[in-house]
C-alpha cells in the first residue's frame, strides 16, 4: 500500500512539474513575441517622398533682363523646375537622408557644383545619443530664411530676393540640443554653397547658429546666424530673423529680416564692408481648404551694390510685391501669380524697348505635385 502511494506522489509531482515547465515554456514564448513586435515596431522605416513642378512666365516688358531672383529667368516660355526624390532611413537612434534633385531648379541651387554633385540636394546622417540631443554630418539646405527651395513647401513660386542671395546650403557637422520649447544649434561647414572647396581653399570655414522658440502652439522664433571666409577670401557675417504666426484657422503671417555684412579681399587683405538687407512680410489667407492667397511684400535694400545692383549705374532698394493663388488638390498645387517689382530710379529694370524702367512686372502660372 505504501508502495502505491509512493508511485502516485511522484506521478503528481511530476505532472505538476510538467505543467508549470509548460507554462515557462508558453510564457517565454509570449515574451519572445511581445519582443519581436516591439523590435518590429523600432525597426528602420524608409520614408520615399519627392515632388515635380514647371511653370510658364510672362513678362510684360517682354524681356529676361527683368529677373534678378532665382529659378524663374525666362521669358513667354514653358519652362521645367525640379524633378525631387527624397530617401529618409529612419532607425531608433540613426537616420540617413539622400535627397536628389534634378532639372533646372536643382542645378540652380547648387551652382558651386560641377558634374553628378549638381543633383545633390541633401546628403546626411544624423545620430542621436538622447532625445534632447542630435549631431548631423553631410550637406543640408540651409537654415537661413523664411522660403525654401522645395516650391510646394512656398506659397509663392518665385522666390524673393533674400532667398536668392543666400545662403542655399551647408556641409560640415551640426549639434542640435532642445529644451522644453526652445532648440539651439551650432556647427561648422565648409564655405557657404561650397560642398567640394577648391583644394588650396579648405581650411576656410563658417560658423553656423540658430535659436528656434516655439512661444506658444501658434507663434515661432528663429533667429539665425552664419559667418566665415569665402575662397575668395572675402568674410562674410549675416544674421536673420524669422517669425511666423498663426492667427486664426484661415489667416496667418511670416516675417523674414536679414543683414549681412561682407569684407571684400582685394588681393592682399579685407577692406571696408559692403553690406546689404531685406525685410519681407508673408500675409496667408485660406477661406477653404482648396484654395489659399498668398501676398507677399519685400524691400531688399543694395546700396553698396553688392549683389543685385553691381550692373547698375547706382546702388539703391527694391520694393517687391508679389500676389499668388494656391488651388489644391490631393498632392497637386495650381499657382497663378502676379508680380511687380519697383525701385526709386530707372537704373535697374528695362521695358519693352529696351530703355531703364522704375518697375519690372510679369505674371506666371505654376504646376506643382508633392508625394
Amino acid at each position: 500500500m505504501l508502495q502505491k502511494i509512493f508511485v502516485a506522489a511522484i506521478g503528481l509531482l511530476s505532472f505538476n512539474s510538467l505543467i508549470a515547465q509548460t507554462s515557462s515554456i508558453t510564457i517565454n514564448l509570449a515574451d519572445t513575441a511581445a519582443k519581436t513586435v516591439e523590435d518590429q515596431t523600432k525597426a528602420p522605416a524608409l520614408i520615399i517622398s519627392g515632388s515635380v513642378d514647371a511653370y510658364y512666365k510672362y513678362d510684360f516688358a517682354k524681356s529676361t533682363a527683368n529677373s534678378f531672383t532665382s529659378f524663374t529667368q525666362t521669358q513667354n516660355a514653358f519652362s521645367l523646375g525640379m524633378a525631387s526624390i527624397k530617401f529618409e532611413h529612419k532607425g531608433n537612434k540613426v537616420s540617413a537622408v539622400a535627397d536628389l534633385g534634378f532639372g533646372p531648379r536643382a542645378k540652380d541651387f547648387s551652382y558651386a557644383d560641377d558634374g553628378i554633385t549638381q543633383v545633390i540636394k541633401q546628403l546626411y546622417v544624423s545620430y542621436s545619443p538622447t532625445d534632447w540631443l542630435k549631431f548631423t554630418l553631410g550637406t543640408w539646405t540651409t537654415h537661413v530664411g523664411y522660403e525654401l527651395l522645395d516650391p510646394q513647401l512656398n506659397r509663392n513660386y518665385s522666390m524673393s530676393y533674400m532667398f536668392t542671395n543666400g545662403p542655399f546650403s551647408h556641409t560640415g557637422l551640426k549639434a542640435e540640443v532642445s529644451k522644453g520649447k526652445s532648440t539651439f544649434m551650432i556647427g561648422v561647414a565648409n564655405a557657404t554653397d561650397y560642398r567640394i572647396p577648391p583644394a588650396d581653399q579648405v581650411n576656410k570655414k563658417f560658423l553656423l547658429a540658430q535659436y528656434s522658440l516655439a512661444a506658444t502652439d501658434d507663434i515661432s522664433i528663429y533667429l539665425n546666424y552664419a559667418g566665415g571666409q569665402f575662397p575668395d577670401s572675402s568674410k562674410s557675417n549675416q544674421f536673420d530673423a524669422v517669425v511666423t504666426a498663426k492667427v486664426s484657422d484661415k489667416f496667418s503671417v511670416g516675417y523674414n529680416g536679414t543683414v549681412n555684412s561682407t569684407q571684400v579681399w582685394d588681393g592682399v587683405k579685407n577692406i571696408e564692408s559692403k553690406s546689404w538687407w531685406g525685410s519681407a512680410l508673408y500675409l496667408n489667407y485660406d477661406p477653404q481648404d482648396w484654395f489659399g492667397l498668398t501676398l507677399r511684400g519685400e524691400l531688399f535694400s543694395d546700396k553698396n551694390q553688392f549683389k543685385v545692383y553691381s550692373g547698375a549705374a547706382e546702388g539703391g532698394n527694391i520694393f517687391s510685391t508679389t500676389l499668388s493663388a494656391n488651388f489644391k488638390t490631393g498632392g497637386f498645387i495650381f499657382i497663378p501669380e502676379f508680380r511687380l517689382d519697383n525701385t526709386k530710379k530707372a537704373i535697374l529694370f528695362t521695358d519693352k524697348n529696351g530703355a531703364f524702367s522704375k518697375s519690372s512686372a510679369n505674371f506666371l502660372i505654376a504646376a506643382v505635385y508633392s508625394f
